[in-house]
């Protein structure tokens, strides 16, 4: 392998493992072994969900328990409000102004830190007892929201590190590692589970069955594509007979890949964590609405899913520039006019796809939670665990063939072959 490939590879694996480590730096003035017992007591519900995807870190109560979902909700809001904005879609498409609106999603990931850090460390002081060894709330509230503050920015500076330096897409990495990482701790209380006959051998078997058909489901779908044939002029061949001229316009099933359920689960996470810091009856009767268990938990996440894979879609395949480019170089396809009708066209087949990809999305998020939960297992790690998980993998696999079938082609330049 390229010594390149191995650098960025070993650059990543660096970065995620300062990462790991960040997740066992606890917030000063806190008893974590406290906090640690009342998670393992709530493993099951948004708490469970939260501490999954942040890498165990929320109950040990460091300094990244709340990970990289800020982040997150900023792009979130950001990409709504550029759908809706022409100047900042402008902005955000420009080289020149991408910088200033990649800092404004900064701006907006500190100041949703806050808020969260604020509502968490309220949360935790009025709600598990003798977890905070600092008498004063308003002390304790500001060392606690300035460390996780201090957390997520460095998360946030990891992810963009391995997208630039490593490879994959840093974000989706930090996500996929937080999820590994629980992988064996619930390996583990399953089997306890078993020891203790609180679940069967069947219901176990039930379990890894749905699992793997889960898995299985994943690659089918996510290696799926649709090929559209493309012809060229006998002009164009004889003059690009030294390169390859690609026959098909590939559109993946998936067009929006992992975002969509990284997307619903942030913006769901988000309320669920505000309303967990609130003592008040009424707002814990809202935020048990919020539980994973819940039907309307599910439902949400369903509706969400569906949503973002068509918004992340019409951003991520845009089927104008693809046809202006295809006549550009001279291509076309079959039948069809180049230009205006092209693009009609693949936007019909793009919207065809996302219809069928949406709905694997939604219903791998949600329908394998549901028929693992009703088996009793008391942790969280649903559809949306396993499809991040998979597709992480699948596209960090894809961009590391990608850079060793790039370096063969600057080899071969090099030596004049």
């Amino acid at each position: 392998m390229n010594k390149a490939i191995v650098s960025k590879i070993l650059i990543t694996l660096g970065f995620l493992f300062a990462y790991r480590v960040l997740a066992y730096i606890p917030v000063p003035g806190v008893d974590a072994s406290v906090i640690k017992s009342f998670f393992d007591g709530n493993a099951a519900n948004v708490l469970g969900m939260f501490n999954m995807f942040s890498g165990n870190a929320v109950e040990r109560f460091s300094i990244i328990s709340l990970g990289i979902m800020p982040y997150i909700t900023a792009s979130i809001i950001m990409e709504l409000l550029a759908a809706t904005f022409p100047a900042l879609a402008k902005m955000k498409k420009e080289r020149d102004t991408m910088i200033k609106y990649m800092q404004t999603v900064r701006y907006l990931t500190v100041l949703i830190t806050l808020v969260q850090a604020v509502g968490v460390s309220l949360g935790i002081r009025s709600g598990i007892e003798g977890a905070i060894l600092i008498d004063d709330t308003a002390l304790f509230v500001t060392i606690a929201a300035i460390s996780m503050l201090s957390g997520t920015m460095i998360l946030m500076w990891i992810g963009e590190q391995i997208t630039q330096r490593g490879i994959g897409n840093g974000i989706s990495l930090i996500i996929f590692a937080g999820i590994v990482s629980s992988i064996p701790s619930a390996i583990g209380g399953t089997f306890s589970l078993l020891n203790t006959n609180e679940i069967s051998y069947l219901e176990l078997i039930g379990i890894i069955a749905i699992i793997i058909i889960t898995i299985l489901a994943i690659i089918y779908v996510e290696l799926g594509e649709r090929r559209v044939g493309v012809s060229y002029a006998r002009k164009v061949l004889i003059q690009n007979q030294n390169k390859r001229m690609m026959n098909y316009i590939p559109i993946k099933l998936n067009l929006s890949g992992v975002i969509p359920p990284i997307f619903a689960s942030a913006l769901l996470m988000f309320p669920a964590t505000l309303l967990q810091a609130s003592t008040s009856d009424i707002v814990k009767i809202m935020a048990d609405w919020f539980n994973p268990n819940g039907l309307l938990y599910n439902f949400l996440m369903f509706l969400l899913v569906i949503f973002f894979a068509y918004f992340y879609s019409s951003i991520v395949f845009n089927a104008k520039d693809i046809a202006e480019n295809l006549k550009r170089q001279g291509g076309f396809i079959p039948g069809i006019t180049p230009g205006t009708k092209t693009a009609d066209l693949l936007t019909q087949i793009a919207n065809n796809l996302t219809f069928f990809g949406a709905l694997y999305l939604a219903v791998i998020s949600t329908v394998p939670w549901l028929l693992v939960k009703s088996m009793g297992v008391p942790f969280y790690f649903g559809g949306t665990a396993v499809l991040i998980v998979v597709q992480v993998a699948l596209d960090t696999m894809r961009k590391i063939q990608a850079q060793i079938v790039m370096n063969r082609y600057q080899t071969l330049s090099a030596v004049g072959l």
